[in-house]
């Protein structure tokens, strides 16, 4: 066996000191054994010595000693290159400006997960198991517990209709139920898609309610179908019926009120009961009238006419031509025109299909309200306030649909207007006020639409590569000696929305009249610290210009549009959390300035036993309580008539002047559309004549 070289034996520091020596130098020849004087010794010529590189001694060595030297430094190199990035990471996140965290107001504690929550005037519903609670917005003491259910509630909407309020929880199996809640009373109106044989059982998968509550749309699913249910409510009939009821069985017998356990999982443990709220499903309410049922588009197909005099002797009118819904294409034109397109563009569809993902038919719908766009005939009349038309668009489709409410369940179902779009819908957000609309496509290209004016505000894209995910509105502000408050009179024709990307990225449109829209950065997708990327983000409309965003990590910040920085945070009492942050469980309130957050247990074991202390719990928020927004409150300039009346385009112009400026607009397109009209019946008329000319030819 060779015996070891000492230079091999070197440690790798020692090698790495080595290394960062200067070169040195060594004589040519054989060494000499110096004499004892300093006299005898030769004099230094620099010709007698060569440079030598300390790596070059290394490279000396035998093999396998060589390579294991060069991977130990190779190691040494990479672990300093990883230390020094910590020490660089570590210095800057102490240099990070933390803001400060609040903590909540309230906490109501559950022995079991709570499911959904919903805020509507001053009550908070809860949904969770086997049925829904309710508890008072300012002191959070629970009012009542409707229990009933074999499974629990998923999800639950609260619709404020004035003085009452419209409550539609979802439960497991997907069954949504009616309930009309009026002067701590509850009354049950209908569960929408219950049957008794469970095979035919439907899922209600997507709901809206309109502003006001005058009609109600939901997505149900079922034996491989989907379609959309429109509804319209009877709110006026249910307020005489609660106000004057009429029982359904003996009026001598005594509605018992329900019992609630103490051993319920929605029981508070920790709150005094109090019960003021009972529930009477003696009471028989009017039922929602159905009025139309939306199916997805079907594949364009080739038209059944033979000749361009067919199509003009059959079709009435020539509305929605140019749409891409109503064509006269035939099949051979579609076969000639996809095999060009497939024969230019292969090398892009082969990477396609690579990457294609077969999505879930869903619709996104709006109601709307009358508008230039979306006007209503002249023989209906509807009270201002009240939508008169049912926006939809499908997954995967170009096209958003506009029908008409003012409708019965016998009429045929089309729609009175599509508007094509470049790109498939990916998202598409109406303004709280139902002012603004804007459709985002997939292609990252958004559009802003003013309803009330009918014309794009604008179109922007986003940046290359980013695509949207979520968009909210923002109550339009302005920003006076560096803060924000809401303006005495709105402007017409601006707006404001921030866009959540699906790289966690944030950025805010601004939409100003004739200007072009502007795009602008809040926050940058994070990438050295991915648990900050935002998940979610809602706006708070009692504080002008913030929104509050969570993050994938469990934490929750307010944001000030305005100068792009983070106000504070809020956070549940140690060592609560969120268990699933990536998806939180929050509700903000409209009107009042607070919000609630669902926090869970820090382990992820379930008690066995009720009576196990409760580890999750549903914190309040109240902005109040908070010094520093107190003075933001404070000087915000709003006051909550001024929340309420941005409805209906209260905001832009009063109705009679509104009212006043839409019939001026009617009767100047009045005698274009009565030309248009004309035109049309001559063309139908001479293709009759030239029809009849054939046949006896």
């Amino acid at each position: 066996m060779l015996p070891v070289p000492p230079s091999a034996m070197s440690s790798p520091i020692g090698s790495r000191a080595q290394k960062m020596r200067l070169p040195i130098f060594t004589r040519k020849g054989l060494l000499e054994v110096p004499s004892p004087t300093e006299k005898d010794w030769p004099k230094d010529d620099e010709e007698d010595y060569v440079f030598k590189d300390p790596d070059q001694e290394l490279d000396s060595l035998p093999q396998p000693y060589r390579m294991i030297n060069k991977l130990v430094n190779l190691l040494f190199d990479r672990s300093w290159e990883v230390i020094e990035e910590r020490d660089t990471l570590r210095e800057a996140e102490l240099n990070r400006i933390q803001p400060t965290v609040y903590p909540p107001v309230f906490e109501i504690k559950f022995n079991k997960m709570p499911n959904c929550m919903a805020i509507s005037q001053d009550y908070v519903f809860i949904g969770g198991a086997k049925g829904f609670s309710v508890y008072n917005l300012y002191d959070a003491k629970r009012m009542y517990v409707w229990d009933k259910l074999k499974v629990d509630v998923t999800s639950i909407w609260a619709t404020d209709l004035g003085s009452d309020t419209l409550i539609a929880p979802v439960d497991e199996m997907g069954v949504i139920r009616l309930f009309y809640f009026y002067k701590d009373s509850l009354f049950f109106i209908k569960a929408i898609n219950e049957v008794e044989d469970t095979s035919k059982q439907t899922t209600c998968v997507k709901m809206a309610i309109s502003q006001g509550g005058d009609f109600a749309a939901f997505l149900l699913q079922g034996a491989g179908d989907i379609w959309l249910d429109v509804y319209r409510l009877p709110k006026e009939s249910w307020l005489k019926e609660v106000e004057h009821p009429q029982l359904t069985t003996n009026p001598k017998k005594r509605v018992r009120q329900p019992q609630l356990n103490t051993l319920d999982p929605m029981n508070s443990d920790n709150l005094e009961m109090d019960i003021n709220v009972c529930f009477k499903g003696d009471i028989k309410l009017s039922l929602p009238v159905h009025i139309m049922k939306i199916k997805p588009p079907k594949p364009v197909t080739g038209t059944t006419f033979k000749s361009p005099l067919e199509v003009f002797a059959k079709i009435e009118d020539c509305y929605g031509l140019g749409s891409g819904q109503n064509h006269f294409i035939k099949d051979s034109q579609w076969e000639q025109q996809a095999a060009i397109f497939n024969a230019t563009y292969k090398k892009y569809l082969d990477l396609d299909r690579e990457c294609e993902e077969e999505l879930p038919n869903m619709a996104t719908f709006h109601f709307l309200l009358p508008s230039c766009i979306t006007v209503m005939p002249t023989e209906v009349k509807s009270p201002a306030g009240v939508a008169c038309v049912l926006g939809v668009h499908w997954t995967g489709c170009h096209n958003f649909f506009l029908y008409s409410l003012n409708r019965t369940l016998k009429d045929k179902v089309d729609p009175e207007g599509v508007w094509p779009c470049a790109a498939p819908i990916a998202v598409s957000q109406l303004s709280y006020s139902s002012s603004y609309l804007v459709l985002a496509c997939e292609d990252g290209v958004l559009t802003v639409w003013d309803m009330a004016e009918g014309f794009p505000l604008g179109v922007v894209a986003l940046p290359e590569g980013r695509f949207c995910q979520s968009i909210i509105f923002l109550k339009y502000f302005l920003v006076l000696e560096g803060q924000n408050v809401y303006p005495e009179s709105l402007p017409k024709s601006q707006v404001m929305c921030v866009v959540l990307c699906t790289d966690a990225s944030l950025h805010l449109v601004v939409a100003k009249g004739t200007q072009e829209p502007t795009i602008s950065v809040l926050v940058e997708r994070p990438v050295k610290h991915p648990e900050e990327a935002i998940c979610a983000v809602v706006p708070v409309r009692t504080l002008p210009g913030m929104v509050l965003t969570f993050s994938r990590g469990g934490s929750v910040h307010l944001l000030d549009v305005a100068k792009r920085q983070i106000v504070c945070a809020f956070a549940p009492p140690s060592p609560r959390r969120l268990a699933l942050p990536w998806k939180p469980a929050f509700v903000v309130s409209s009107h009042h300035p607070c919000f609630l957050l669902r926090g869970d247990r820090p382990d992820e074991t379930e008690p066995t036993d009720d009576t196990e202390d409760s580890h999750n719990s549903v914190f309040y928020f109240h902005f109040n309580a908070y010094p520093l927004l107190e003075n933001i409150l404070r000087n915000c300039n709003v006051s909550r008539v001024d929340l309420t009346e941005d409805m209906a385009f209260r905001h832009v112009l009063p109705l009679e002047k509104r009212c006043e400026n839409l019939l001026q607009k009617r009767f100047q397109k009045l005698e274009n559309k009565v030309k248009e009209q004309e035109h049309w019946t001559r063309l139908r008329r001479y293709s009759l004549l030239l029809q009849r000319e054939n046949f006896r030819k």
